[in-house]
């Protein structure tokens, strides 16, 4: 009896530990509170202290070169006054793991700019940064009224021209115009950051729209004046 209950045990570990990867709803809402709970941390208890606490391992920021962000920000002190920002719109893969924000800033001397941030849940499923960058502007983007949210499409483009639903799988492969080889799984949100060592950037973030990429966010930020 100690046997098969040892036997049982042992099958029941064996069950959970082939449980698949969890999977969440692609939900804009989460992006914004996550935001907006990032942008009170900061308040609180200190502009990079937020920024490290919220931040994946394996995240980048502009200093203006490109750094990778936990190397960076373990040398920063916080200031007096932390910036202040807000999303205008959050851009959300099909899967749900994966997020684009941008917004305004503003400081307490009165200087503005914008930032776009990328946002990836962790194993657990909290949201953690992996880009941020900004830039100043002379006067804050125009922001929508209400904060909004939109996600990418599951659905893909099948060999014969018609389309069915695919939002998991293998990465398609490169060049080939089957339908392995068209997005998502998932590659419906796709994001870049070109850095110069000018300090000159160019961040983009494009979502799948069923057929094709539409570039949903289009940063270029000029060397800083020497």
């Amino acid at each position: 009896m100690k046997v098969r209950a040892a036997l049982l045990l042992a099958g029941a570990f064996a069950l959970v530990g082939a449980r698949p990867p969890m999977r969440f709803q692609p939900d804009p809402s989460s992006v914004i509170a996550a935001e907006m709970a990032f942008n009170r941390l900061a308040q609180e208890k200190g502009q990079w202290t937020a920024f490290r606490e919220t931040s994946a391992e394996d995240a980048v920021m502009f200093v203006p070169q490109r750094v990778l962000a936990k190397d960076w920000l373990r040398k920063q002190v916080d200031p007096p006054a932390s910036v202040q920002w807000s999303p205008s719109i959050v851009y959300v893969s099909c899967n749900g793991n994966l997020a684009a924000s941008t917004g305004n800033w503003k400081r307490l001397d009165g200087s503005t700019g914008y930032f776009t941030t990328m946002w990836r849940r962790d194993k657990k499923g909290a949201w953690k940064w992996i880009m941020d960058h900004g830039d100043k502007l002379t006067s804050p983007r125009e922001a929508p009224e209400y904060l909004s949210g939109k996600v990418a499409t599951c659905k893909r483009r099948g060999p014969d021209g018609g389309q069915d639903m695919a939002p998991h799988g293998s990465a398609p492969a490169s060049g080939a115009r089957d339908r392995r080889a068209l997005p998502p799984a998932d590659e419906s949100l796709l994001w870049s950051a070109d850095a110069a060592t000018d300090g000159s950037r160019h961040v983009t973030v494009r979502m799948w729209n069923g057929t094709d990429y539409e570039t949903v966010i289009d940063d270029r930020v000029e060397a800083p004046e020497s």
